[in-house]
């Protein structure tokens, strides 16, 4: 029994205890734009994002623009830049609660606070249900939304839980790039959910359309009729990225 109890106690415990402390290694997550001068018309991070988060203007003192809404944070950018001007860290506070919060920069490292909505804290610090519409996706989003409720990060424990009905919903939580044959369904599913209620989106492909922004299989008209109350960069989205992000949007006490 002592040789058991041991072996448990070598295997440690899946359970995060301070979500908003946690930092995960080896994930790639904020970027970081040195004050380092770009090479002389240059244009290889530009060129070689796959989803046009990078922008250049270069006769502007601060030069280098990212777009974590766009970003799929695959890193290409960081080895082509001949004067290591980019690179990334492994914070996973990346939300916001504007999309024109979502654009970093050297002069402009750190994202906007998330705001404390008074308003969503009282009616949903304590409860909040969420359903998740896929619209579109990879499935990679959609994992990393399913993974909130797993042992590891439990944010069950903050009354926070994702709901199989709309009808039992607080929330919309959106992932995907809404293909057309989405679009109906994801706003059935949001006529569904009872006012109040918020729009949350997950990951590149909700925010911007990602990789995938220019095909002309998407219906985005959703999001111009209903703007997200909390943007959720990534690709996949980290789970701790999403409840640092809904923690603060509700003022939730760690």
């Amino acid at each position: 029994m002592f040789k058991s109890i041991a072996v448990r106690k070598s295997q440690g415990t899946q359970y995060i205890p301070d979500l908003r402390a946690a930092t995960p290694g080896g994930f790639r997550g904020k970027p970081v734009i040195s004050d380092a001068a770009c090479a002389d018309g240059c244009q290889a991070c530009v060129q070689v994002c796959p989803s046009r988060a990078v922008r250049l203007e270069p006769t502007q003192p601060d030069p280098v623009h990212i777009d974590l809404g766009r970003c799929v944070l695959c890193g290409d950018c960081e080895p082509v830049c001949p004067s290591r001007k980019l690179s990334f860290n492994n914070d996973v506070k990346l939300c916001a609660t504007s999309r024109e919060a979502l654009t970093v920069s050297s002069a402009h490292p750190n994202l906007d606070p998330i705001k404390v909505s008074k308003a969503l804290h009282k009616r949903f610090g304590r409860s909040l249900k969420l359903r998740s519409v896929s619209a579109g996706g990879c499935s990679g989003c959609e994992m990393e939304i399913n993974a909130l409720s797993n042992v590891n990060f439990d944010l069950g424990r903050y009354g926070i839980d994702i709901v199989a009905s709309p009808r039992h919903a607080d929330a919309l939580v959106l992932s995907g790039p809404i293909t057309r044959n989405m679009a109906q369904a994801l706003q059935i599913c949001w006529d569904a959910i009872p006012e109040p209620k918020l729009v949350i989106a997950v990951g590149a492909c909700a925010i911007s359309g990602g990789v995938f922004a220019d095909s002309d299989a998407l219906d985005r008209q959703f999001l111009d009729n209903f703007k997200p109350a909390l943007y959720v960069p990534g690709c996949p989205a980290h789970p701790l990225t999403f409840i640092s992000g809904i923690m603060d949007l509700l003022g939730i006490a760690p």
